[in-house]
């Protein structure tokens, strides 16, 4: 008798949804990255929390109701509970998923210098914060390798003075031996464009910065509608 493809327990091929499930997992297997549609993955995830029946139509209710794949891997555990059928275990399995993929985002910042790796670091970001419903500032403090020495998270709110204080985001840097930083913030509203407040504290910090000898690289938005770095506009 065939077994689940995640929890490993027998699978009767016969029963609802047997069969639809060794499909998936050949194509999972076989077909390379892209072999799955979104609710086809979320559907493969909820395989081990619903060990018999049909979940797709749960995985579709998940994609209509937070708009996409990323927007459920994000979504807060009450939010999740509120889908008709979606078990504690269910819940669980969505949000090991999404921990498994910063996990492994961030592993991959963290091994190689962020300048030569950029594109790993604009997809750790995204993964871990195009999808907050609140606005988060943080600061990737950098060594004279650009290595990674600090993934530090200011705090929640709008980016200004009362939230981000440019002598205590480089004094932060003496403090741990970084010689260069990165700002990093979100735009719940989707959209990545920085507003004034935004490019005020940026110039306010990176002038600072030259003034202790702490080079600011770049200030990140990052949305659901992709990022903006502030050095590509040239307005550091």
């Amino acid at each position: 008798m065939e077994r689940d493809p995640v929890s490993g327990t027998e699978a009767d091929p016969a029963a609802p949804g047997g069969g639809h499930r060794a499909r998936l997992r050949e194509r999972l297997l076989t077909g390379g990255p892209e072999a799955l549609a979104d609710y086809e993955v979320l559907e493969f995830l909820l395989f081990g929390a619903q060990a018999r029946g049909d979940t797709k139509p749960l995985a579709k209710a998940l994609i209509a109701r937070f708009g996409s794949l990323a927007g459920v891997l994000n979504a807060e555990p009450g939010a999740l509970k509120q889908i008709k059928g979606l078990s504690d275990a269910g819940v669980g399995a969505l949000k090991i998923a999404a921990l498994a993929a910063r996990r492994l985002a961030r592993s991959e910042v963290r091994q190689q210098p962020v300048l030569g790796s950029w594109q790993a670091l604009l997809d750790y970001l995204a993964i871990d914060m195009a999808h907050l419903t609140v606005e988060r500032v943080r600061v990737l403090y950098l060594d004279a390798r650009n290595r990674l020495i600090l993934d530090h998270l200011v705090g929640d709110g709008t980016i200004d003075e009362a939230a981000i204080h440019p002598r205590e985001v480089i004094r932060k840097a003496f403090d741990i031996g970084a010689t260069a930083l990165i700002l990093v913030h979100n735009h719940p509203s989707g959209s990545p464009e920085p507003s004034r407040a935004d490019i005020q504290i940026t110039q306010r910090i990176a002038e600072a910065g030259r003034l202790l000898g702490v080079t600011v690289h770049d200030h990140v938005i990052v949305g659901r509608e992709g990022h903006v770095s502030l050095r590509a506009k040239g307005l550091i």
